[in-house]
C-alpha cells in the first residue's frame, strides 16, 4: 500500500514538473500562472501547491534543469584531455545540433530568462567553467592571439542562432521543418571547418 502511494506521489510530482517545463518554456516566467501549470498537468491547484508551494520554487527547479541541459553539453567535451582541439570543436558543434534539434525552444527560453534575471547565469558559473577548461588551454597554445571567449561565442553563435531565428527563417525564408533540419545537418559539418579556419588566420 505504501509503495502504491509513493508511486502515485512520484507520478503526480513528475506530471507537474513536465507541465511546468512546457508552460515556462512557452510563456516564460512572468506570463505563467500556477493555475496554467496545474491545468497543463491535469491536476488541481491545491495538489500543485502541496508539492511545490510556489511558482518561484517550481521555476527554480525547471530553470536549473534547463541551464544544465543547455550548458551541460559543453563542459565535459571542453575538459576531455584525450581529444585534440579540432576534435573538441567537432564534438561540441555536433552535440549542440543533436540536443537543439530535440529541444528547439530551449535557447530562446534560456536567453529570455537570463535577460530578465542575469543572476541565473551567474549562479550557474558557466563562464568560469569555460575559461578554466582544457579547451581554452589548447586554444591558447595553438593561437594565443585569439581571445578564448570570442572564439567560444563564435562557435556557439553559429550553432545556436539558427534555432533562435527559426521563426524568422520559416516565415521570411519559407523554410520548412525538413529544410531546417537539413540546413542544421549541413552546418554540423561546416561550422567546425569555419572555426578551424579562424584559428589558422593570422592576426
Amino acid at each position: 500500500m505504501a509503495k502504491a502511494k509513493n508511486s502515485i506521489a512520484v507520478s503526480a510530482e513528475e506530471k507537474i514538473r513536465e507541465a511546468a517545463r512546457r508552460v515556462f518554456t512557452k510563456k516564460g516566467y512572468a506570463a505563467t500562472r500556477t493555475r496554467d501549470i496545474a491545468e497543463e498537468a491535469g491536476l488541481n491547484l491545491a495538489l500543485l501547491n502541496y508539492y511545490f508551494r510556489s511558482k518561484e520554487k517550481l521555476f527554480a527547479i525547471v530553470m536549473e534543469e534547463r541551464m544544465r541541459q543547455f550548458f551541460g553539453v559543453i563542459t565535459p567535451l571542453m575538459n576531455d584531455v584525450t581529444t585534440t582541439l579540432d576534435q573538441k570543436i567537432e564534438r561540441i558543434v555536433s552535440s549542440y545540433v543533436d540536443m537543439l534539434l530535440q529541444h528547439p525552444d530551449l535557447p530562446l527560453f534560456i536567453l529570455n530568462e537570463i535577460r530578465h534575471n542575469s543572476d541565473l547565469f551567474d549562479r550557474f558559473q558557466a563562464d568560469r567553467l569555460i575559461q578554466s577548461s582544457h579547451f581554452v588551454t589548447q586554444l591558447k597554445e595553438k593561437q594565443p592571439d585569439i581571445h578564448p571567449l570570442h572564439f567560444v561565442v563564435s562557435i556557439l553563435g553559429m550553432t545556436i542562432f539558427p534555432f533562435v531565428a527559426k521563426p524568422v527563417l520559416r516565415s521570411a525564408g519559407g523554410i520548412s521543418q525538413q529544410m531546417f533540419v537539413e540546413m542544421m545537418e549541413e552546418r554540423r559539418k561546416l561550422i567546425p571547418k569555419w572555426a578551424k579556419a579562424i584559428i589558422k588566420m593570422k592576426p
